[in-house]
C-alpha cells in the first residue's frame, strides 16, 4: 500500500476479496441497468417532446391522453432510474465504502500497534537526513481514509459509467443515424459521427482545462489538510494540559498560538474558496453549452432538411446530451480527484513511513549511529549492559552518555542518580530499545518479562478491570485477582467499580489524580509479577509516604522482581522500619555511568529507633547506648 495503484487494490486482493468483489459487481450491475435506463429516458423525452409538438395536429386524435401517458412514463422512468438503480447503488457503494476504510483501518491499526513499536518509530524522522516524519498521523488514518475511499469509489462508478453509457447510448445513435447533407460519403451514419465528433473534441478540451484547475486545488487541499491537522492536534493537547495552562494563567499565550495557527488555515482556505468558486463557474457553462448548444448541434443541420423529423431530433439530441454527460465525469469530479490524490498521498506517505521502521537500526543508521545489540542469557546473571554509548542524531555526534560494563543481579534493586539532563531517562530507553542514536549490547534475563512504568500515566477509556491488566486482556486475570492488587496498591476503595469504563461521566483518566495513577501502576505491577521493572519517575506524583507505600508494595509482592529506578530524590526512599529498598546506586557524572553498592546500612536497631517519632536528644542517647553496648 504504499504507491496509489497498490493502495487502491489491497482490499479486493485480500482475505475479504468476496465480499469486496460481490459488492463491486452488484455496484457495476446497477450502473449499467442506470446507463440504460438514460437511453429509456432519452426515448421518453423525445417521445413527450412529439406529442407537445403535434398537440394541435388533426391527425392527433387524443392529443392530451397522448402527453399525460408520455409524462407518466417519463415521471415512472425518472423514479426507476433515480430512486431505483442510482439510488439501491448509492446504498450499496456506501456500504462498499464502509467496509473498504474499516478494512484500511484495521491494517493501518495493526502496523502501527505492532511488538516493533512502529508507532513510536515511525514519529522520528530529520528534514536534514531526508527522512520526514508523517505529521498528524490521527488524521491521516481517519479523515483521509475515509476521504480516499469514497473519493475512489465515486470515480470508480463514473469511470463505468462512461463505458456502459458509450455503449448504450453509442448503439442508439448509431442506429437511428440519418445522413447529412455535405458529408453524403458518411452514408446513413452521418448524425451518429457527428455527435461522437462534437463529444471527443468538447470534451477532451475542456477536460484539459479542468486538469490545469485540479492540480490547483490537489495542491490547496493537501495544504488545507496539513493546516487544519496542525490546528487539531494543538486543540487536542491544550486539552490535554488544560489544568497546567489555567494553573499558570497561561491563556493568553495559548490563545495566541491557537490564532498563528488558524491564520494558516484561513489563508489557505481562502486560495481553496477562489479557486473552488472559479472551477465551479467553469463546470456551470460547460454543463450549458454541452447539454443546450453542443448536444442540438450534431442533428440540426439533418433536421433542416427534414431528413430528420422533430421526435428524432429530440431524442438524438438529449442522447447526446446524455452521453456528454457521462463523459464529463472527470470535468464534474476533478475536484473530488484533486481531494482523493491528496488525501491518497497522505495516507502512502503513512504506508511508506510504517514500512520505513520495520527494522529501526536501518532506520535510524540512515541519520546517526545507531549499533544496539539485544541477547538473552541464563536469568541467574539477570540484566547485563556491555560498552554502551548513547548519542544523539548525526553520524560524528559525541555520546553524551558511556557505560562499559553494568550488571544487575536477579533481585536487585538500583537507584539511578544524576543532576538533570544527564541520560538517566536515555539510559532506561535504550536498555529497552527505545533509543535511536549510540551503539553498545544489552543482554536481558531469558524468560523474564519487564515492565516500564513512567512518570506521567495517560489512561485509555476502558474498563478499571482492563486498566489494572493492561498490556494484556481483562480476560487473563480473575476479577479477585484484580481486585486483590488494586487493595495492595491502596485503591480498594475503587474496587466495586471493575466493569465500568467511567464513573460519574468521567473517564477513568480524568477520575483518578495523578498519585491515585501512579497506585495503579502498582497495582498492574503486583497483578503482572515482572521479572525486570523499570521506575521512570514513577513515583513522582507521590508524596514521601506514598513513595515509600510505593516501593513497599512491590517489595512485599514481587520478590524477586529486579528493579532499575529513576528519581529525583538525591537519597533513595526507605522503609518505615529504615531498611533500605535499594542495594546499588548508578551514578552518571561528566557522561560516565559508574555502579556500586549503596553505603553499609545502618544497625536494625538503629534504623527502628529513628523510624519512631521521637524528639531527637531521645534517639542521640539510645545510639550512644547502643555504640556501648
Amino acid at each position: 500500500m504504499r504507491t496509489f495503484w497498490g493502495l487502491m487494490r489491497a482490499y479486493w486482493f485480500s482475505d475479504r476479496w468476496k465480499e469486496a468483489w460481490t459488492l463491486t459487481f452488484v455496484i457495476a450491475l446497477l450502473t449499467a441497468l442506470s446507463s440504460k435506463a438514460g437511453v429509456w429516458f432519452a426515448l421518453a423525452l423525445g417521445e413527450l417532446g412529439n406529442s407537445i409538438a403535434f398537440l394541435h395536429d388533426a391527425a392527433n386524435s387524443h392529443p392530451l391522453q397522448t402527453i399525460l401517458t408520455n409524462a407518466g412514463v417519463l415521471v415512472l422512468l425518472v423514479v426507476l432510474k433515480d430512486a431505483g438503480f442510482t439510488g439501491v447503488r448509492n446504498l450499496v457503494s456506501t456500504t462498499l465504502h464502509r467496509k473498504w476504510r474499516g478494512w484500511l483501518n484495521s491494517q493501518f491499526n495493526q502496523a502501527l500497534l505492532d511488538g516493533n513499536h512502529t508507532h513510536f518509530h515511525a514519529q522520528h524522522g530529520s528534514a536534514a537526513g531526508g527522512i520526514v516524519a508523517p505529521d498528524n498521523i490521527d488524521q491521516r488514518i481517519q479523515e483521509s481514509i475515509k476521504d480516499m475511499t469514497g473519493g475512489a469509489i465515486g470515480l470508480a462508478m463514473g469511470v463505468l459509467g462512461v463505458a456502459t453509457s458509450l455503449y448504450f447510448i453509442g448503439e442508439n445513435l448509431i442506429g437511428s443515424s440519418v445522413e447529412v447533407k455535405g458529408l453524403e460519403f458518411l452514408g446513413g451514419y452521418g448524425t451518429a459521427v457527428l455527435a461522437f465528433l462534437a463529444v471527443a473534441i468538447y470534451v477532451p478540451l475542456n477536460t484539459w482545462i479542468a486538469v490545469k484547475l485540479g492540480r490547483l486545488l490537489e495542491r490547496l487541499n493537501v495544504r488545507m489538510q496539513q493546516a487544519e491537522g496542525s490546528y487539531r492536534s494543538e486543540l487536542t493537547t491544550f486539552l490535554r494540559r488544560s489544568f497546567h495552562v489555567a494553573a499558570s494563567h497561561g491563556e493568553g499565550v495559548q490563545k495566541s498560538m491557537h490564532d498563528r495557527l488558524y491564520v494558516d488555515i484561513d489563508k489557505t482556505w481562502g486560495r481553496l474558496n477562489i479557486v473552488n468558486t472559479s472551477y465551479t463557474s467553469f463546470e456551470l457553462i460547460y454543463n450549458f453549452v454541452g447539454a443546450r448548444i453542443v448536444a442540438y448541434s450534431p442533428g440540426l443541420v439533418s433536421f433542416i432538411h427534414n431528413r430528420l423529423d422533430y421526435k428524432g431530433y429530440i431524442t438524438g439530441s438529449e442522447m447526446v446530451a446524455q452521453l456528454i454527460s457521462q463523459c464529463s465525469w472527470f470535468i464534474h469530479v476533478m475536484p473530488a480527484i484533486a481531494t482523493l490524490r491528496a488525501n491518497s498521498q497522505r495516507v502512502t506517505e503513512l504506508a511508506d513511513a510504517i514500512e520505513n521502521v520495520q527494522h529501526p537500526r536501518e532506520f535510524y543508521q540512515q541519520t546517526g549511529r545507531s549499533d544496539f545489540g539485544y541477547a538473552t542469557q541464563n536469568p541467574v546473571f539477570g540484566l547485563t549492559i556491555q560498552k554502551l554509548e548513547l548519542a544523539h542524531q548525526g553520524e560524528d555526534a559525541t555520546p553524551f552518555l558511556s557505560a562499559a560494563n553494568l550488571r544487575f543481579r536477579r533481585g536487585e534493586w538500583t537507584f539511578l542518580k544524576g543532576e538533570s539532563g544527564c541520560g538517566k531517562t536515555s539510559l532506561i530507553k535504550a536498555i529497552n530499545g527505545l533509543w535511536p542514536y549510540g551503539r553498545g549490547t544489552i543482554v536481558f534475563p531469558e524468560g523474564v518479562t519487564s515492565f516500564y512504568a513512567a512518570q506521567e500515566v495517560k489512561l485509555q477509556q476502558v474498563s478499571l478491570k482492563q486498566l489494572v491488566c493492561l498490556p494484556g486482556s481483562e480476560n487473563d486475570h480473575s476479577d479477585t485477582q484484580v481486585a486483590a492488587a488494586l487493595h495492595k496498591a491502596g485503591l480498594g476503595d475503587f474496587i466495586g467499580h471493575l466493569a465500568d469504563e467511567s464513573r460519574e461521566g468521567k473517564i477513568w483518566d480524568q477520575v483518578l489524580s495523578g498519585g491515585q495513577k501512579q497506585k495503579l501502576v502498582v497495582a498492574r505491577i503486583i497483578l503482572q509479577q515482572p521479572g525486570l521493572l523499570f521506575l521512570d519517575e514513577a513515583t513522582g506524583a507521590l508524596d514521601p509516604e506514598g513513595k515509600i507505600a510505593f516501593h513497599q508494595a512491590i517489595k512485599d509482592n514481587c520478590p524477586n522482581v529486579t528493579v532499575i529506578s529513576v528519581m529525583h530524590e538525591a537519597v533513595a526512599p526507605r522503609s518505615l522500619s529504615g531498611e533500605e529498598f535499594y542495594h546499588s546506586v548508578v551514578s552518571i557524572a561528566d557522561g560516565i555511568a559508574t555502579k556500586k553498592p549503596l553505603a553499609p546500612t545502618l544497625p536494625r536497631e538503629l534504623t527502628t529507633i529513628l523510624a519512631q517519632p521521637r524528639p531527637v536528644e531521645d534517639k542521640w542517647l539510645r545510639f550512644r547506648r547502643l555504640k556501648q553496648k
